[in-house]
């Protein structure tokens, strides 16, 4: 995935979810922050940042944050950029390489959730049908990624959701996508939300398929680039 008209910047703060200020040029400007989680750790004054500028005259603020220095790691914190890559990544068949794809759709809806992708698909010479719950992560420490950054009923809802789509005899898989590389494994962020590493246990006992994949990022670009191991859920 790519992005146009990056410009490097500077961090001075943010001022509600949605809007951060930051130096550019010389100048203080307003800019739009594709991330509603928290990101503490990453929005740090003086830090160095990359943004987009738009070329929409009718925009309010001309500039979207998309990418975050901590100490030397480049961290992308494009909240919308995980679900269009892991489709891209299904397309090209360099993810779930086991699978047939027939038809892969974005935004599909089962009971009272939508979820990120709806695919129908030959594995193992049986016709499948299945959901992909996607998840960006940008909370890291110790080089082990840590999702949610803040307590998210809207994602347990989910993994409880893709529980009864297995059950009802569709594939399910949560996939967690981390916006950075050189990771050693993912972790659910029980310290902050503990009733999510036990759902996310139960889920996996029941057959939904949990993976997570670094990406390599670029000022200008984001791309997966290998599978991270999950560690041991047991414990939740």
């Amino acid at each position: 995935m790519k992005y146009e008209n990056i410009k490097e910047a500077v961090f001075i703060k943010r001022t509600n979810r949605f809007i951060a200020a930051c130096i550019i040029d010389g100048i203080e400007e307003k800019v739009y922050v594709p991330n509603t989680g928290r990101c503490k750790e990453l929005f740090i004054t003086g830090s160095k940042v990359y943004v987009s500028k738009s070329n929409n005259p009718k925009r309010v603020t001309k500039y979207t944050l998309t990418s975050v220095y901590k100490d030397k790691r480049l961290i992308n914190i494009d909240s919308q950029a995980p679900n269009s890559i892991v489709e891209e990544a299904l397309k090209a068949g360099t993810i779930f390489k086991e699978y047939n794809f027939s038809k892969i759709v974005r935004e599909k809806t089962f009971n009272n959730s939508r979820f990120d992708i709806y695919y129908e698909a030959i594995k193992d010479d049986k016709e499948i049908k299945g959901f992909i719950e996607v998840k960006g992560v940008t909370l890291e420490e110790d080089n082990i990624a840590y999702f949610p950054d803040a307590p998210t009923l809207r994602g347990l809802k989910h993994i409880q959701e893709l529980v009864i789509a297995k059950e009802k005899g569709y594939s399910s898989h949560i996939v967690f996508l981390v916006q950075m590389e050189n990771i050693k494994s993912f972790l659910p962020n029980v310290k902050m939300q503990p009733e999510f590493g036990s759902e996310l246990n139960k889920a996996q006992h029941q057959g939904v398929e949990i993976k997570s994949f670094e990406c390599r990022v670029k000022a200008d670009e984001i791309l997966l680039s290998k599978e991270v191991p999950v560690g041991d859920l047991s414990s939740f």
